[in-house]
């Protein structure tokens, strides 16, 4: 059977070490702890923005109060034009994620055929090794 080589094993180390910071630096941009709190923020500022200007229509409409600065059904405009930002932010976060996931997948996609590759190297080794054996079994040439 083949030895170790510790070059080979030192250069596929390095690899390894080289993509786990790649990822790293992957799931820093895509988010960690700061993005979540940035995510609940501005999910915040658009709960309580809609909730105003909602609160500020019904005010206008049921109780008859007007508000000097906004006019009557221009609160609910801005309030569908924040729906409307809100659902673009979230398409263009999972768009994110999902290129993630492509590079992600497309990742194992790689190492998985490049460990087949090694699969069917070892495996035409020890098909070698064993007939080489036989051979030498059937000749009578065997040393022990």
């Amino acid at each position: 059977m083949e030895e170790l080589d510790p070059i080979k094993l030192k250069a596929e180390l390095d690899q390894f070490k080289k993509e786990k910071e790649k990822i790293r630096q992957l799931m820093g941009q895509i988010g960690g702890k700061d993005a979540a709190k940035q995510d609940h923020m501005v999910n915040m500022f658009f709960i309580i923005a809609i909730a105003l200007l909602a609160t500020n229509d019904l005010v206008n409409h049921a109780l008859h109060i007007k508000d000097p600065f906004i006019p009557p059904l221009f609160s609910l405009e801005i309030a569908v034009l924040l729906v409307s930002i809100k659902i673009i932010w979230m398409m263009h976060k999972s768009t994110k994620v999902e290129h993630f996931q492509f590079w992600i997948l497309n990742s194992i996609e790689y190492r998985l055929n490049d460990v087949a590759k090694q699969l069917r190297q070892l495996d035409k080794t020890v098909e070698k090794y064993h007939k080489g054996n036989e051979d030498e079994v059937k000749g009578g040439k065997k040393d022990s």
